[in-house]
């Protein structure tokens, strides 16, 4: 009984503490009021939706982490990443869908921001909807397009998502392959690592380490979400109320949240994540229809596939697992370093062939390749040798569509940019499938946390 008692008085007294620690931080969290005069808004379905923001802001970023880290130049005062965090009712599962900052959106009639003039409806790179109209035509941009209702807003900056990781003591990643990256100043070589805040922040914002550029970044962020909860959940924070106060007030210090993401709200999540294992998260990326899809004054935008991504949301709406489990094995393909679905390809008929580029460019499609689906014409109609020309910084990418094409002469064309191009030869025969060595790329596919972190 004794024991029992003293645990009993343990437990309520840790529960008080944390309560008077959390409503001690609720004060000081920045607010904004994305829901403000919100009409006919998406019907609320199951579990709880949290817009997640992290915009380029590193107005408290000190000047020595701004050159040892590489953050000069001017804010954009636009989205870098933005993503849906879905917690299912019963608090044991964790959706995370990524939506590509660069998406092809349709921006509500709203008061623009900069100049305060009212605008029409008209399309917009998602990422652009927060310079616009800031949180409030970003929650309003995403419902429109996902038709889910967005229950909370969450807003982070470098400095926060730094001082996030570094009091968690660092997360560990792994990569298969070398990252280096000379916009971010990433340099990591082949294996496990310990990132702190400033490293971490490397990691997640780098779009130069190969030809996948926010795809690519998109995934490692999710690989990072995942390493993240995982060191939360294994490290005793979420048990020790004054560790838990101190990674909530490394979060919440330099963060901007809605009005009703407060105490309560941070103790529900608090008491689900300790149940979290990292097979309770997944993550995937909304479907892309169209890479480059050319839109007059907004420039070169990703087009999602609406079947698709209509299906992702209903299910989030409907407070199912993403992620099927037992699915078939995929059929055996040639591993290679890059996704297919992260390469982009130009097909030129090389030979007097008729229709000989329209048939290579459908059969690397097939495979998973992004093809611009507009076969051309090479310059002499003599190609012996199937050719992949591709820039050297891209020479991964470059070696991956080699793979599919057996046979084909590499060719280093420096300054062709992260486009490939593929001249068809006379020796073309098929196209061989191939899929990635790492299960986190590759198109939309669902993984979960346990498939991502470091064994």
């Amino acid at each position: 009984m004794r024991v029992l008692t003293t645990v009993s008085v343990v437990v309520l007294a840790s529960a008080g503490i944390g309560h008077a620690v959390l409503n001690s931080l609720d004060a000081d969290i920045a607010r904004v009021d994305p829901f403000k005069d919100m009409k006919n808004r998406p019907e609320a379905g199951h579990g709880m939706n949290l817009l997640l923001v992290g915009t380029d802001g590193r107005e408290k970023v000190t000047e020595a982490e701004r050159r040892k880290y590489r953050l000069g130049g001017a804010p954009c005062h636009c989205t870098d990443t933005v993503m849906i965090v879905h917690i299912s009712e019963d608090r044991e599962r964790a959706s995370i869908v990524s939506l590509p900052r660069d998406s092809y959106a349709e921006a509500p009639a709203h008061t623009d921001a900069v100049t305060g003039r009212a605008r029409g409806s008209h399309p917009l790179k998602l990422n652009a909807a927060y310079a616009e109209g800031g949180p409030t035509l970003t929650v309003r941009t995403v419902e429109n397009m996902t038709h889910v209702k967005i229950d909370h807003y969450l807003e982070v900056d470098f400095t926060s998502f730094m001082k996030t990781v570094d009091v968690l003591g660092g997360v560990r990643v792994c990569t298969a392959q070398p990252l280096k990256d000379r916009y971010t100043g990433l340099d990591l070589t082949a294996g496990r690592h310990l990132l702190g805040g400033g490293q971490a922040l490397q990691y997640v914002r780098s779009r130069h380490t190969d030809g996948s550029s926010d795809l690519g970044r998109m995934k490692r962020q999710q690989r990072f979400l995942a390493a993240l909860v995982s060191r939360a959940t294994s490290s005793g924070v979420l048990l020790n109320p004054m560790k838990f106060r101190d990674v909530t007030r490394a979060v919440l210090g330099s963060v901007r949240a809605d009005k009703g993401f407060g105490t309560d709200e941070l103790l529900d999540l608090g008491r689900a994540m300790r149940n979290f294992s990292p097979s309770s998260s997944e993550f995937t990326t909304v479907p892309i229809g169209q890479m480059a899809y050319a839109v007059k004054g907004v420039g070169s935008t990703l087009k999602w596939d609406g079947p698709k991504a209509r299906k992702l949301f209903e299910t989030l709406r409907e407070d199912r697992p993403l992620a099927t489990r037992g699915a078939a094995p995929r059929p055996r393909a040639v591993q290679v370093a890059v996704a297919p679905q992260q390469i982009r390809v130009q097909i030129e008929n090389g030979t007097a062939t008729a229709g000989l580029g329209r048939r290579v460019d459908g059969a690397l499609a097939a495979t998973g390749f992004r093809t611009t689906g507009r076969p051309t014409t090479a310059s002499r109609p003599t190609v012996r040798r199937t050719v992949v020309a591709y820039d050297p910084r891209w020479d991964r990418s470059a070696k991956s569509l080699a793979a599919a094409l057996p046979g084909a002469e590499l060719r280093p064309v420096p300054g062709q940019g992260p486009l490939l191009k593929v001249i068809a030869g006379a020796d073309f025969k098929r196209v061989t499938r191939v899929r990635a060595e790492d299960p986190t790329q590759g198109g939309s596919g669902v993984v979960t946390g346990d498939q991502v972190v470091c064994p």
